[in-house]
């Protein structure tokens, strides 16, 4: 694969136009518009509130933002097979800021990138095999993907998807 698949995202965003207890509403978006002329880390994992996904990958990826940033980095996304409405309350319980977090609600984008894997054996059901990616300008450049890809692994790897071992391969 050299380029992302072609995908629309539905999110909810914040729209301060709106009055009342949900000031959400719905808002497409497309891969072109995460990518387009921007370089991007990726990461996915398995799901928001899972144990190594709120305890090292998604911190460690926030507390190394700045220095992604030096390293000519425009945007970190965090993409995984859960709602919007799921990753929008997991940014909040780990008060994300700098990440994006991106739901693949049907896990189209996982599907086309290849890494999407049964859970079945956890009661996940379908869900994105932990990796991360450099794209720039909607061209894969780099992929790390764990070890062990297979349908209802019964580990969950985390050795090269992390945030230090992508900001070491662009020091490089």
């Amino acid at each position: 694969m050299n380029r992302v698949p072609d995908v629309t995202f539905k999110t909810r965003v914040r729209n301060d136009a709106i009055e009342g207890p949900n000031p959400f509403e719905w808002k497409d978006l497309t891969t072109d518009e995460i990518f387009k002329n921007k370089k991007v880390v990726v990461f996915s994992l398995p799901g928001a509130f899972t144990p190594t996904c709120s305890t090292s990958h998604l911190p460690r990826y926030e507390e190394l933002y700045e220095d992604f940033k030096t390293e000519g980095v425009d945007a970190i996304v965090c993409i995984s097979v859960n709602d919007a409405f799921v990753m929008y309350q997991w940014g909040l319980s780990q008060n994300a800021k700098n990440v994006f977090l991106l739901p693949d609600g049907n896990g189209e984008f996982s599907r086309k990138m290849g890494m999407l894997v049964n859970k079945d054996n956890l009661g996940f059901g379908m869900r994105s095999w932990r990796y991360s990616m450099l794209v720039d300008n909607g061209e894969v450049k780099k992929v790390f993907s764990e070890e062990g890809y297979s349908d209802n692994c019964p580990t969950d790897p985390f050795e090269v998807s992390d945030a230090d071992t992508m900001l070491n391969y662009l020091k490089s």
